[in-house]
């Protein structure tokens, strides 16, 4: 899968794969990520990216020509899927990972300064995306959570795919609480159904933990499943 990143500040961008597992992801080929800097584009003989907002406002815009001619670029790709990190998008779920992990090429459009002339956005956006109620100094941050929450649904990302099912947000619900050894540290205790290696009861309490969990710090999630049979065994 190929992920562009178009943003003034590439350096921003590679050093987060180059380490773990994504790291090897784009080593064996599953992911690739390139980044394509809109200054490239710019017609302006200082190569500037950026303008003062029509009808007056505080701060620069990043303006259109720049960013209109680096997408109508990358739109040679013809699977190219334009996503665009901002404030005003719907909240970015575990679902959306799942989903877009099946697109061939995602193009993250990363805003810098107040922001990008609208024209680019209502033109080229294909989806808009908030990762929460607060503001950041440019789009790459979400960019990059968007993509690394994209990537470990990718075919060949993880060790062992088998662990994407019993992960946060999987049906609504929170991942259970997870422990290692020691069995006792500094007198806390792991649950003794833990260590009798009968997995059927482990599933069970796993399960009845996952609500525990969801509905305490979750309560909205909790509303989601809290109707839904087969959560909480009796």
């Amino acid at each position: 899968m190929n992920f562009t990143f178009v943003t003034l500040f590439p350096n921003l961008i590679y050093p987060y794969f180059s380490d773990s597992i994504l790291s090897r992801a784009k080593e064996n080929g599953a992911i690739e990520i390139n980044c394509v800097n809109p200054r490239d584009f710019s017609l302006d003989k200082h190569k500037k990216v950026d303008d003062y907002k029509i009808g007056g406002g505080a701060g620069l815009l990043m303006s259109a020509q720049p960013l209109f001619d680096t997408l109508s670029h990358l739109t040679k790709d013809k699977e190219a899927y334009f996503i665009f990190p901002a404030p005003a998008g719907k909240s970015f779920t575990q679902n959306d990972a799942k989903r877009l992990s099946k697109k061939e090429h995602i193009v993250f459009v990363c805003g810098r300064y107040e922001g990008i002339d609208e024209r680019v956005v209502e033109t080229y956006a294909d989806e808009i995306f908030s990762i929460g109620d607060f503001v950041l100094t440019g789009g790459e941050l979400p960019a990059l959570a968007m993509c690394d929450a994209i990537s470990r649904m990718v075919d060949g990302v993880l060790g062992n795919e088998k662990s994407l099912l019993e992960e946060s947000f999987e049906d609504a619900l929170l991942e259970a609480p997870s422990f290692t050894k020691p069995n006792v540290y500094d007198n806390l205790p792991v649950p003794s159904d833990f260590l009798k290696g009968n997995h059927a009861i482990i599933s069970r309490l796993k399960n009845r933990m996952a609500y525990a969990k969801t509905c305490f710090h979750r309560p909205d999630l909790y509303k989601i499943v809290k109707n839904k049979r087969n959560y909480y065994a009796k």
